[in-house]
């Protein structure tokens, strides 16, 4: 290993205490391979090593640290880069992070959202490192802390400006190529090929120098750092054409000898340039779609909260609630953190973040959910997680971070770009040197006109318009079948799926709950037992409530006002019905109120292994029946299931459910494998596991506690929230979303789509 080739890290130690810590770590990392030498200073509880990065790195050397019993004071911060345009400019800004500023242990640029992930070590990086090497190679730093509305503005402003650029160039283009008809068939015009020339100069130069200025700016940007991206090549190509055509133009003799007479090519240039915009305005609107998912979701999150200061309650901006705070909450508020129950119960709709459509019973000690609504009840709890460590941050962090991760194909994009612009030009020059040397009279003019075929050629065809051409295509077919892609990664591979994974409710159920049975003992009806308990229920709010009223009414029973109501939350509700007393709810709810009903439990028991839900009602201080609720499956699921498999798909389940229903829907739809009882944070995980296991896994869910289990999927997609819920990711009614790392998963689960 040659001194040249070795480099030196500092990395922060902690949890050394005395001589003993220094020389264990000193001796864990010298017997690292790769590593030429290696001390530590106590004192400022740091490690030096020189190291050869070729045998090894800086992950592995803190991994190295930490296998030893110490820690490291490793770092990431997120901030967003401005003035990128294609896979080039991702690669360079990426290469200038980890390159340029010692201590920087991976940087990540999402292109969709503009945005830089940077993992570094404390101490030896600072803000203003990142800043000076993002601004060194050619762009702009959106610092921390500078308003996210001006941000919007800016990219609004933006979007504006470039849909203007491209509707003037293309009404240009249109007149250009109309005019350009004489040179293209070669018939004499009724007007002198000079005028109609001259024509087409007038035309084509508000495109080639206002509707293209932003690609000369971004060139003159990469030229001041010695760079070049796609936005020179465009330049080059285009203003090659240009250029040789006002010359042709104005002066048509310098060119005459070359066949007879001077061709113009301002269709060309006009052409690529209206083309390339076309194009940037697709990937723009296109970031806008996937960024609008993210800001939907962070809008889920209450924006004040009801604390307890000094006795009394105050109402904060939820950014401002810390550890520990004492939090009030009122029935039909969002709760605003995660946090645990002291005080009171009350009975919380999750359905946004578990995508259960049956709300959560909460007493004391039980855990919260921030963003997540409270349906009826007061109650306090402590916050236990604030700020980014709630369960809907997280959710979101998860999103971005696989959004941002690259495809194989993507990487081997960036590779290609690196070297693709100059690899252009070198072709070009070599070309006009062989013609200008070996061609035959007038050489220079043949020399020319080749160089200028060859930019205008390579310019704008293979990495510039191929991809926003494929996306339009593709999610135009898309838009047809009710899904909206997130962009051009997700229309790859889509014959390498061999696992889809459904969430359970709201896709392969309704999301609704519906009365499904009445089962009655001896001595009343079972269409009286109903009424009966639909009369006592229509005061209620809880879901179960209101699906058995809907029930009795879709059945075209009568039902009374109850003459006395009470709901106990966890429990059930008493009513007087036409002077008889009611009650429904749980086993215990009916023991509390002295009625036996141990010949109902056998019953009940079957009903809940069947994926529904009983309640047990008593009449007068007797038990009389139960009555069943369950989220029915959807008629088009079973459907759905058997046309995966016919397309020689394993199909598996994901549900935060319990295992029993799980397993009832499972076998009622044919489901081969069900992952039940996963919490929303987990749902990822289990798709890692999949994919571990070798599978190229698509994933179908609805609710927002999808969105990590989506993003990872190889293939996530949206399907519609249920009538009665909105959900956060869909950017229009009625329609499905792509989302994910890059892969198409088509059908949705829809019978027309199935037939389809």
């Amino acid at each position: 290993m040659g001194k040249q080739d070795e480099k030196m890290l500092t990395i922060p130690v902690t949890g050394m205490t005395c001589a003993s810590c220094v020389r264990r770590v000193e001796r864990a990392l010298s017997k690292k391979e790769g590593v030429a030498s290696a001390s530590v200073n106590f004192a400022a509880e740091k490690a030096t090593v020189e190291y050869d990065p070729k045998a090894t790195s800086p992950e592995e050397l803190i991994s190295t640290i930490e296998g030893a019993g110490y820690g490291t004071d490793v770092r990431e911060t997120t901030f967003g880069v401005t003035g990128m345009t294609c896979a080039s400019c991702v690669g360079r800004v990426e290469r200038a992070l980890e390159k340029k500023v010692p201590g920087v242990l991976e940087a990540t640029v999402n292109l969709a959202n503009e945005k830089a992930t940077v993992r570094y070590l404390a101490g030896e990086v600072e803000p203003r490192d990142l800043e000076k090497a993002v601004e060194g190679a050619g762009y702009g730093v959106v610092r921390e802390g500078e308003a996210e509305a001006s941000t919007e503005d800016a990219q609004e402003k933006e979007y504006r400006e470039l849909r203007n650029n491209f509707l003037v160039a293309a009404a240009l283009t249109a007149l250009i190529l109309v005019g350009s008809l004489p040179h293209m068939l070669g018939f004499m015009p009724p007007v002198p090929m000079g005028w109609l020339n001259l024509g087409l100069l007038a035309l084509a130069t508000p495109v080639q120098f206002w509707s293209g200025w932003r690609f000369y700016r971004g060139a003159y940007g990469a030229l001041k750092h010695g760079q070049a991206n796609m936005n020179t090549l465009v330049v080059l190509g285009t203003s090659a054409a240009y250029l040789y055509s006002a010359v042709a133009t104005v002066a048509p003799g310098l060119f005459a000898g070359a066949g007879g007479r001077a061709d113009v090519y301002f269709d060309t240039s006009a052409l690529i340039i209206a083309l390339i915009l076309l194009g940037r305005l697709l990937e723009m609107r296109a970031k806008g779609r996937t960024n609008e998912a993210i800001k939907k979701l962070a809008g889920l999150q209450a924006k004040t909260a009801r604390i307890l200061r000094g006795g009394e309650e105050v109402d904060i901006p939820v950014e401002d609630v810390a550890f520990g705070d004492i939090v009030v909450v009122r029935p039909g508020e969002k709760i605003p953190v995660d946090g645990r129950v002291v005080s009171g119960e009350s009975t919380i709709n999750e359905s946004m973040i578990t995508g259960e459509s049956i709300p959560v019973t909460k007493q004391t000690g039980d855990e919260v959910i921030g963003a997540t609504i409270n349906r009826a009840g007061s109650f306090r709890f402590e916050a236990t997680k604030v700020g980014k460590d709630t369960a809907l941050s997280q959710i979101i962090r998860m999103v971005e971070e696989a959004q941002g991760s690259k495809a194989p194909i993507q990487r081997l994009a960036d590779r290609i770009s690196a070297v693709f612009v100059p690899a252009v030009i070198a072709v070009a020059l070599a070309t006009f040197g062989v013609w200008w040397a070996f061609g035959p009279e007038p050489a220079f003019t043949l020399a020319l006109l080749n160089m200028v075929a060859v930019l205008i050629i390579a310019c704008p065809c293979a990495m510039g318009l191929a991809t926003p051409t494929s996306i339009m295509v593709g999610t135009g077919k898309g838009a047809e079948s009710g899904i909206l892609i997130k962009g051009g990664e997700a229309l790859e591979g889509a014959h390498k799926l061999t696992t889809v994974v459904l969430d359970k409710t709201g896709t392969l159920t309704k999301g609704d709950p519906e009365l499904i049975d009445v089962l009655v003992t001896d001595g009343i009806p079972d269409e009286e037992l109903l009424r009966l308990v639909a009369s006592a229920e229509r005061g209620s709010e809880h879901p179960l409530g209101e699906a058995i009223v809907k029930g009795a009414r879709s059945r075209g029973l009568s039902l009374s006002d109850a003459e006395e109501f009470e709901a106990v939350t966890g429990g059930g509700v008493r009513a007087r019905v036409e002077g008889r007393e009611v009650l429904v709810g749980n086993r215990r709810f009916l023991t509390e109120y002295g009625v036996s009903e141990d010949g109902l439990v056998p019953r009940s028991e079957e009903l809940a292994a069947d994926g529904k839900t009983p309640m047990f009602v008593a009449v007068d201080g007797k038990p009389a029946g139960l009555v069943a609720v369950a989220d029915v499956v959807r008629e088009e699921s079973r459907e759905a299931v058997e046309r995966l498999h016919s397309l020689g798909l394993q199909v598996a389940m994901l549900t935060g459910d319990n295992s029993r229903t799980a397993e009832a829907i499972a076998k009622e739809l044919g489901i081969d494998r069900v992952l039940a009882e996963v919490r929303p944070e987990d749902k990822a995980g289990e798709v890692k596991r999949l994919q571990a296991e070798g599978k190229r896994v698509g994933m179908v869910g609805d609710g927002i506690n999808d969105a990590p289990a989506l993003a990872q999927a190889d293939v996530g997609h949206q399907r519609p929230a249920p009538p009665k819920g909105e959900d956060p990711l869909i950017p229009g009614e009625g329609m499905g979303t792509i989302q994910g790392k890059g892969r198409l998963w088509r059908p949705p689960l829809t019978e027309e789509a199935t037939r389809k």
